[in-house]
C-alpha cells in the first residue's frame, strides 16, 4: 500500500462504522481514562475491549489466544483499533491464524504506535513478543506513527508497516500516541477508522 507522510484529508470518510465491531487493542498495562481507545470505547457504538488476563506482564501466547477467543465469538465483521503492543499482538495472531477461516472476519486494522518489541529497553515483563513478525498481513491496514516516539523510530515503524503491506502515516511529533500525546478522543484517527470501514 502506498506510504503516505501525512493523514488523510479530513473530512475524507464518514466518521461512523456501524457495520463493523471495533475491538479495542490496548498495549502495555491497558489504557486509561485518558486515552484515545478508553474515549471512544465510551462515546461509539459497537465497541468493545478485549480484556486481557495480565495487562502489566503480558505473555504473547496468552494475549494471542485472548484475541483469537474474541473473535471466535463474535458475529459479523470486525475492525481491529490496536495501540503499542497492541500491534505486536496483531502481526503475531496473523501469523499463528491468518489462513483459519475466521480470519475472514476482519475487515482492516487499526495499528497505531506499534512498540519495537526488538528494543533493548522494552520492558521484561513483556515476554514472547520479539522478533517482531514480518509477514504480510491478511486484511488491510493502517499504521499511524510518531516521529518522536520513544517506543519505536520513525523509520522502524515504517518498515514494520512496509512488510505487513499496510499504509503508512506519520503524524508528526506526537510521543506514543497515547493519553500524554493530549488528543482526546482524536479525532483525526476515527478518520483513519472510517477510512478501513
Amino acid at each position: 500500500m502506498p506510504d503516505l507522510s501525512s493523514s488523510l484529508p479530513l473530512g475524507s470518510a464518514s466518521k461512523s462504522t456501524p457495520s463493523h465491531t471495533i475491538l479495542i487493542l490496548p498495549g502495555l498495562g491497558n489504557s486509561g481514562a485518558g486515552h484515545w481507545q478508553t474515549q471512544w470505547e465510551a462515546t461509539m457504538p459497537n465497541v468493545v475491549r478485549v480484556q486481557q488476563r495480565e495487562w502489566d506482564a503480558p505473555q504473547r501466547s496468552v494475549w494471542v489466544e485472548t484475541l483469537n477467543t474474541a473473535l471466535l465469538d463474535m458475529d459479523g465483521t470486525v475492525i481491529l483499533v490496536a495501540h503499542s503492543l497492541g500491534c505486536a499482538l496483531v502481526a503475531w495472531w496473523a501469523m499463528e491464524y491468518g489462513h483459519a477461516a475466521h480470519a475472514n472476519k476482519i475487515a482492516g486494522a487499526l495499528l497505531v504506535a506499534p512498540a519495537d518489541v526488538e528494543q533493548a529497553d522494552l520492558p521484561a515483563s513483556a515476554t514472547g513478543f520479539a522478533p517482531m513478525p514480518r509477514l504480510r498481513l491478511p486484511f488491510k491496514a493502517i499504521v499511524v506513527a510518531s516521529s518522536d516516539d520513544e517506543w519505536c523510530a520513525l523509520p522502524k515503524a515504517k518498515s514494520f508497516a512496509s512488510d505487513w503491506d499496510a499504509q503508512f502515516i506519520s503524524i508528526g511529533a506526537l510521543g506514543h500516541i497515547n493519553a500524554q500525546s493530549n488528543l482526546g478522543d482524536w479525532p483525526q484517527g476515527r478518520e483513519y477508522l472510517a477510512a478501513l470501514a
